[in-house]
């Protein structure tokens, strides 16, 4: 089976490179040169141009910075994607231009999933990431050997659109979350409370989220967490902002409260002005406990 892969960077790089050691000729596009190299390396076959990436493939997997690069590379390669082929974007990327791409992909008679990722580069490394998917429950059986190929929880979330409205709404939990158990650490230090200790508290109590036991924002307590890496990024504190930007714009679009995804959107906003976009968004600890949120 071959699939099309545009967009071969931090992420799609490494997805690309388990779709090939499952078995599958991966036709790679990317305008990037350090990411064709490494795509080269691994096995994926390089392409000239994104239409080139397509021809011939059973199914096209984009992976892209935002929407409207996304809809501009969707209405360059479907004209050049076979019949009956699968097209599905794995990119973070605003409701409405999801829904025009299912749309282009429905002129043109395609299959077509919009299937989001939650896990960051280390699970798109290791193929554990988790995808959430919208389409047709046909397109999601389809694509189900694929994404299981580059991650280890699939959840076929609705029709179109579903996938980005559940990866908008995870991310916003997020990005509240990891400012509280940031807030909390930096009480605990003004409190003389030891960070151990509120770890060991709140780990096994009500205070217990993924921001905390997984994602610790203070060193120490989590080895694996940026912060015991000096806050290089798993996850970007501008991504996370992308992210929060598009769930107060979902939100708008759809009249919704969402008093605590507008604070922290704004806290990120604050921290990207700062210069500080390029760290890891647990590193608003630091923000926190500086006096400087």
């Amino acid at each position: 089976m071959t699939v099309g892969f545009i967009g071969l960077g931090n992420m799609g790089g490494p997805m690309a490179l388990n779709l090939v050691k499952a078995g599958y000729r991966v036709q790679g596009f990317d305008t990037v040169k350090a990411a064709q190299e490494a795509a080269q390396a691994g096995g994926v076959v390089l392409a000239a141009t994104a239409a080139q990436a397509v021809q011939g493939a059973d199914a096209v997997i984009t992976m892209l910075p935002s929407g409207p690069i996304m809809l501009t590379v969707w209405q360059q390669v479907i004209p050049a994607i076979k019949d009956g082929a699968l097209i599905m974007d794995c990119s973070t990327v605003d409701i409405d231009s999801c829904r025009k791409a299912h749309d282009l992909a429905a002129a043109r008679g395609l299959a077509a999933l919009d299937a989001p990722v939650s896990g960051g580069v280390g699970g798109a490394v290791a193929a554990t990431l988790t995808f959430m998917a919208g389409g047709s429950q046909a397109a999601f059986d389809r694509a189900t050997p694929l994404l299981s190929a580059m991650g280890k929880s699939l959840t076929h979330c609705g029709d179109a659109g579903a996938g980005q409205a559940a990866k908008i709404c995870n991310n916003m939990i997020l990005g509240i979350s990891m400012i509280a158990v940031g807030e909390a650490f930096a009480l605990a230090d003004k409190l003389g409370l030891s960070r151990q200790a509120l770890f060991d508290v709140a780990s096994k109590s009500s205070g217990q989220c993924w921001s905390l036991t997984t994602y610790c924002p203070v060193p120490g307590p989590v080895p694996t967490s940026p912060a015991n890496n000096g806050y290089k990024p798993g996850f970007a504190a501008a991504l996370m902002l992308k992210d929060l930007r598009l769930s107060q714009d979902a939100a708008n679009g759809a009249g919704a409260q969402t008093p605590l995804g507008a604070a922290a959107t704004a806290l990120y906003a604050a921290m990207d002005q700062a210069g500080e976009g390029g760290r890891d968004f647990s590193a608003m600890f630091e923000r926190l406990a500086e006096g400087k949120a």
